[in-house]
């Protein structure tokens, strides 16, 4: 468990519901460094060959640990699981669209557009951060976005499909609430990290550079909607950059 220098009781309330349990639990805790330093700490900590999130807004359902281990001892050729999930905003149960489903086997092309893995529903192999390294920690937010292209690009994620994981939306200090305005930047920001690595094939190079162009122009529209015309154009130019990359591709 990590505490991102949170200023609650924490670390009181997780000895009051440890005392007697019998299998170890261990606080971490940490200066306010954000989701992405949470994560790779804990990483970093972890001893067991599979690896499990979940994060503070969400909760497993009691058989998602066990039932999710065993799908993966029968799957040894995925490195990486994920369940379906069940949505919830104010306690009262909503309904997912159809984009939302979430996908099985190479995800590459559907993360392109969103986030199509619940961090809390993953996962993982150890030897998988060893191979694609952590969370990146300079992206405030997104960071899942990024990770799970780095990893799709050459990696199929194995689909657990039943709901085992719960996930609450609409809470003001969520990520996605904090950086609504600017979050696309941040999907603009891991595009561009991942073109710049050169590890994609020319479909999936095409694929991104599509999206980075759409990302940029209604990021760019929206800059000057509300009086950016700089900022608009700067995002207009990066795109132009990639797309130009592109040509001798054709």
């Amino acid at each position: 468990m990590v505490d991102d220098g949170s200023t609650d009781d924490t670390a009181g309330v997780v000895a009051r519901l440890t005392t007697g349990v019998t299998i170890p639990i261990r606080l971490l805790t940490q200066e306010n460094r954000g989701a992405s330093a949470a994560r790779n700490l804990g990483i970093r900590a972890a001893q067991g060959s599979l690896l499990a999130f979940l994060d503070s807004d969400d909760w497993w359902l009691p058989k998602k640990l066990a039932l999710q281990a065993a799908t993966m001892e029968t799957h040894l050729d995925f490195p990486i699981s994920h369940t379906r999930e069940l949505w919830f905003r104010g306690g009262q149960r909503v309904n997912q669209k159809k984009k939302h489903d979430p996908p099985h086997g190479d995800i590459f092309d559907a993360s392109l557009r969103m986030c199509v893995v619940g961090m809390s529903t993953v996962m993982a192999r150890r030897e998988l951060f060893v191979r694609y390294g952590l969370f990146d920690e300079a992206l405030l937010c997104c960071e899942d976005y990024d990770f799970w292209l780095r990893v799709g690009s050459r990696e199929p994620f194995l689909l657990v499909p039943e709901a085992l994981t719960c996930k609450e939306g609409g809470r003001p200090d969520q990520l996605s609430a904090v950086h609504r305005q600017g979050m696309d930047t941040y999907r603009i920001r891991a595009l561009c990290n991942l073109l710049d690595a050169g590890v994609l094939d020319a479909d999936q190079r095409r694929a991104a550079v599509a999206e980075l162009a759409r990302k940029c122009a209604i990021y760019s529209q929206g800059c000057r909607n509300h009086h950016r015309p700089e900022e608009g154009a700067r995002y207009s130019a990066l795109a132009m950059r990639y797309q130009s990359s592109m040509e001798h591709l054709s």
